[in-house]
Formats: structure tokens, C-alpha cells, sequence
């Protein structure tokens, strides 16, 4: 059972390979640029740019699974050619903004709704992976961080319920290897609902740096990330963290029902990457 994992540059998709690999299962590490992946040893590295169409027969070639990452743009040619690979499950990286109101309209999660509902129309197993905010987020802050500048934060009580990248790769793991699991849909969550406030403090707690938080409005935080991201992209994560302001976010049990165990919390995440939060 050889399953294509695409996305290999990201932390999920590395994480999940070296899962697979370690766990005896056939793996092929995959992304737009093979030469740039370092997988383990004994695993191959191919071509699959989920832009170019080009590019999906080959890196399909004798596949049983894949894991995807959530890309509209030629979704439907990639699910032809897997039907033609002879691919029969695939596990979707998805959003848990998915679940919000009119998702299609949705600047954060229309590509993840675009790539869900090609897959459910398709006669492919699909398993659905919808995460919520990653704890990978919070580096966004370490360079505050290092330089002593406080942290700008337009909603600082907006909440979360961070998710380790670890515990969605162990999920996607269970996903793909476990057929009693296959053919759900999952949201995944951190253990916890934090503000982003607290985030940094448990931040500051792990890394031993002082930090402050520093309230900017919204018009000012969304200058200061123009050269980072679309301005449809931050207003989405404005819209969506005033509408989280004070509000205890849901914490939901997928980790847990996948992998059997609970997901890890944001110290834990915070502990283990504390460095990049020191000057």
C-alpha cells in the first residue's frame, strides 16, 4: 500500500512521511520541487506541483493513498489521474473554516471548501482532516520576540484552541493506515482554549523571554502584514478574530478518536520550540 504524500516542504507533511517510513509503510515524499526534499533515507522523492497538471501522473504511478494538501486550482485533474493511478483513499489536509457560515464566501476557507467538495463528488475514499488555528501561528511573534519589541496584537482576547503539528500528522497517520477511520470527516483541535494573550505568555514562560502585548487596531495591524499576506486573507483573519473576541473557541476530540491519545497542549508546543523565541 505506497501512499503519496504531497506538501514535503511543510512540517505536517515531512512529520507524516517519517511516520510512515518508521511504521513500515511504503511511502513516496512529495512537492513542486524534488530536489529540494530531504526525506529519510530509503524514501523517494518525486515531482508533484499541485499547480501543474503535468506533474501527476508520474509522482502517482502504482499509489494507494495520498495525503493532500488543499489546493483548488486543478483539483479535479488530480483526482482523474489518481482514479486513472488506481488510487483509491485519499486524506485531505483541510480547514476547520470550513465549518463556518458560508464557507464558499470565505477569503480563509474557500480553497479547502473548493478541494472537500470536489472530493466528496468524486467516487474516491475521502477522509476529511479539518484543523483549526496551528500552534505553528505563534511564530509569527518570534521576531518581536528576539528584538524585545512587544507583540501587536489587534484582538489580544480573541481565543484558540492551538493544534501541534505533530498531533495532525499522527492523525493523517491513523487516517491512512487504519481503514476503520477512513471516509469521515475530523476537526482537530489543541487541548485547550487560549486568548492570543495567553499564548504569549506561555510563550514568555517557556522561553524565558519577557514579552509584552501591545493592543494595535485592526487598520494598523493589517498595514503592518502587507507585504506578508493578500489584504482578503487579513481581513478574513480580522473578521474572524473579532468574532472570537472573548469567546472560548470549541475544543473538539478528533486527535483523540484518530490517535488514541489527547492532543498535546500549547506548553508543549512552546517548550519544544523555545528557541526561536530567544534573543
Amino acid at each position: 500500500m505506497l501512499t503519496l504524500v504531497t506538501g514535503c516542504r511543510g512540517r505536517v507533511g515531512a512529520a507524516l512521511t517519517a511516520l510512515l517510513h518508521q511504521g513500515g509503510h511504503p511511502v513516496r515524499a512529495a512537492s513542486r520541487n524534488a530536489a529540494e526534499l530531504t526525506p529519510p533515507p530509503g524514501v523517494p522523492a518525486v515531482t508533484c506541483d499541485l499547480g501543474d497538471p503535468g506533474t501527476f501522473a508520474a509522482a502517482l504511478e502504482g499509489v494507494d493513498s495520498v495525503f493532500l494538501y488543499a489546493e483548488p486550482a486543478h483539483i479535479d485533474a488530480f483526482l482523474t489521474a489518481a482514479r486513472a493511478a488506481g488510487v483509491r483513499h485519499i486524506v485531505l489536509l483541510s480547514s476547520s473554516s470550513v465549518l463556518g457560515p458560508d464557507p464558499a464566501a470565505n477569503p480563509i476557507a474557500a480553497s479547502h471548501h473548493a478541494v472537500e467538495q470536489a472530493m466528496l463528488a468524486s467516487p474516491l475514499t475521502a477522509t476529511l482532516l479539518r484543523p483549526g488555528a496551528f500552534a505553528t501561528n505563534a511564530y509569527g511573534w518570534a521576531g518581536a520576540f528576539r528584538s524585545g519589541r512587544p507583540v501587536d496584537l489587534p484582538y489580544p482576547r480573541s481565543e484558540g484552541s492551538p493544534i501541534h503539528e505533530a498531533d495532525i500528522a499522527e492523525a493523517a497517520l491513523a487516517a491512512l493506515t487504519d481503514p476503520a477511520l477512513q471516509g469521515a470527516a475530523y476537526h482537530l483541535t489543541g487541548p485547550a482554549s487560549l486568548s492570543a494573550a495567553e499564548q504569549v505568555r506561555v510563550l514568555a514562560d517557556a522561553s524565558g523571554t519577557p514579552a509584552a502585548v501591545q493592543e494595535v487596531s485592526p487598520a494598523a495591524w493589517k498595514e503592518s502584514m502587507a507585504s506578508f499576506m493578500p489584504a482578503e486573507v487579513a481581513d478574513g483573519l480580522l473578521d474572524y478574530w473579532a468574532a472570537t473576541d472573548g469567546i472560548p473557541a470549541e475544543v473538539a476530540d478528533g486527535v483523540e478518536k484518530l490517535t488514541g491519545h489527547p492532543a498535546r497542549p500549547f506548553a508543549a508546543w512552546a517548550a519544544e520550540h523555545a528557541a526561536a523565541f530567544r534573543p
